[in-house]
């Protein structure tokens, strides 16, 4: 006699459907954006401040205000205001590179070049970024965050160009302005790539970032005192106000957003803000100083911001 036996029909599961990277939630892009519109109008501004003023006062000013707005932010989300010794370190060190040289570099790179030079050498962010992320945390950058990174680059490049061919400045002096931003940028990646460590992730990021302001702006008072002299303060209303601006949202609320960004995604990726940022100073120049197109820097943007889009999209940029 056949038996039968039961037949049981394969279990087929629903196909997985990838997790998008997190670099593309909305939350994060919208943060990017923030970052990438806010210093894209910065510029213009901190050139405004190169007159009566030594940048050394100017950037002390600056992080004074934001640093003591990030800390009462601390305090009223309650978070603990007290850092330990290896806390106190991590802050002093990360205000000396972010908010001591970086800032004074970028101020005096001013004095010589224009500020969109200034913010195309500044879109070069991304290339120390990926390799000190490399070297110090071992993350390594996925093969379509190197293509975007090709691509934004030239993108850079062309515009680069475009602004040299327009530049007043003498090509003595135009060397001048670039050496002096390029330290501004290897400093402010040595604090990008703090901000990813576990040492940073230890603390509360409003009471670590407020004190690393203020003790930039420590430094900074006391380097201005020593090479200019006593505070100069300047009466004039766009002085006060840009350094409102830049002491409010270009540091406190725009630092805010831009650590958070490193830490959810990687120095890497947070640097593209500065790819694009050069593009957003010269759509506020058009608007505000006249500034002209032509084929050549229409080209360059639209690289970047292609670049831009294929490396936000890398679904694996640091592994």
């Amino acid at each position: 006699m056949r038996r039968f036996t039961s037949y049981k029909a394969p279990i087929i599961e629903p196909p997985v459907e990838p997790v998008p990277p997190r670099s593309a939630r909305l939350d994060v892009i919208l943060a990017f954006l923030v970052v990438t519109l806010i210093w894209g109008s910065t510029w213009i501004v901190i050139r405004d401040q190169l007159s009566v003023v030594p940048p050394s006062w100017s950037v002390t000013y600056r992080f004074t205000l934001a640093g003591l707005l990030i800390l009462g932010w601390a305090a009223l989300r309650r978070d603990s205001l007290r850092l330990d010794a290896r806390g106190w370190a991590f802050a002093v060190a990360l205000g000396f590179a972010q908010f001591t040289l970086n800032f004074n570099f970028v101020y005096r790179a001013e004095q010589h070049i224009t500020s969109g030079v200034v913010a195309i050498v500044f879109a070069l962010l991304l290339v120390p970024n990926a390799i000190l992320a490399r070297i110090f945390l071992g993350q390594r950058m996925g093969r379509q965050l190197l293509i975007g990174s090709a691509v934004a680059m030239a993108g850079v490049a062309l515009l680069f160009v475009h602004e040299a061919r327009l530049s007043d400045a003498g090509p003595e002096q135009a060397l001048i302005g670039i050496g002096i931003a390029l330290l501004g940028v290897l400093s402010a990646s040595v604090a990008n790539v703090m901000q990813a460590t576990k040492t940073a992730k230890a603390y509360p990021m409003a009471t670590m970032l407020g004190w690393a302001m203020l003790a930039g702006a420590g430094i900074d008072a006391a380097f201005a005192w020593a090479t200019v002299g006593p505070p100069v303060i300047e009466p004039r209303w766009s002085y006060v106000a840009g350094t409102l601006y830049l002491g409010v949202f270009g540091s406190a609320l725009a630092f805010t957003i831009y650590f958070q960004l490193i830490r959810a995604i990687g120095p890497a990726k947070a640097a593209y803000s500065s790819v694009l940022i050069p593009v957003i100073a010269m759509l506020l120049s058009t608007l505000f100083e006249g500034y002209r197109w032509s084929v050549l820097a229409a080209a360059g943007a639209v690289l970047v911001v292609a670049g831009l889009v294929l490396a936000l999209k890398a679904r694996r940029p640091n592994r």
